[in-house]
């Protein structure tokens, strides 16, 4: 009788967590498909394992986007809705929520 074959895992890479970068799934976000292609707004999903942005267009179709191409909907200093692009939300540091 042979000998049961055993097969190991290779690691992928560590999960990366959006709250991390001060980032919530769900957050309303507009990207673009090309550096010159107009807006289209989205919800953020996560981060996928190579590194982009996982965002669902408002048809619900699936992107996966370089984090160069989203902008975050952010409330200004005075309650005024604006978009921050996600790259200064990612490396700036936020206040944590007391409650």
């Amino acid at each position: 009788m042979a000998a049961p074959v055993q097969f190991c895992r290779v690691p992928g890479p560590p999960f990366v967590d959006l709250a991390a970068f001060g980032l919530r799934a769900g957050e309303s976000v507009r990207f673009r498909r090309g550096a010159r292609g107009r807006w289209h707004v989205g919800r953020l999903e996560r981060i996928e394992r190579d590194g982009s942005i996982g965002v669902r267009d408002d048809e619900g179709a699936a992107r996966a986007l370089r984090a160069e191409l989203v902008e975050v909907a952010v409330t200004g200093p005075k309650g005024a809705s604006r978009w921050e692009p996600l790259i200064d939300r990612m490396t700036r540091g936020d206040q944590l929520e007391l409650f």
